[in-house]
């Protein structure tokens, strides 16, 4: 896991975001609202096919109108068997990590590559990769 992971703000623009990733060195961000709780992820992807491909300005537009559907995360003390089934079937490959209704870091693909077996991370690549 990554800790001390940092958000954009849901009313940052996305050259904001994308900005914040080059610096950072990451492909996605979490997306945190006001409440300091976590509101959804943006990726590099996102800001490229649903923001600049489609013409829009990503110095105008805003991490919260990227933010679509249902946010999933496991809570600090969940196991690695459970994180790595929940990323496989959601077919997600980066976990927010949440302790006390506040994000704590992130669990990445490279993170599982670094960590797990080599019969935990084929479940894992199976799970995300192999899926129609």
């Amino acid at each position: 896991m990554h800790a001390g992971t940092q958000c954009i703000k849901e009313d940052q623009t996305l050259d904001e975001a994308a900005r914040m990733m080059r610096d950072l060195g990451v492909g996605s961000l979490p997306i945190c609202g006001h409440d300091e709780k976590l509101h959804g992820i943006i990726t590099d992807r996102d800001i490229v096919i649903k923001c600049v491909a489609e013409g829009m300005d990503p110095g105008m537009c805003t991490a919260a109108e990227l933010a679509q559907g249902k946010v999933t995360w496991v809570d600090a003390d969940t196991d690695m068997t459970t994180i790595v089934e929940t990323m496989g079937r959601e077919q997600i490959k980066r976990m927010p990590v949440i302790h006390d209704h506040r994000l704590v870091g992130m669990i990445s693909e490279a993170d599982l590559a670094r960590h797990l077996d080599d019969r935990q991370l084929s479940r894992f690549v199976e799970g995300v990769f192999a899926r129609p």
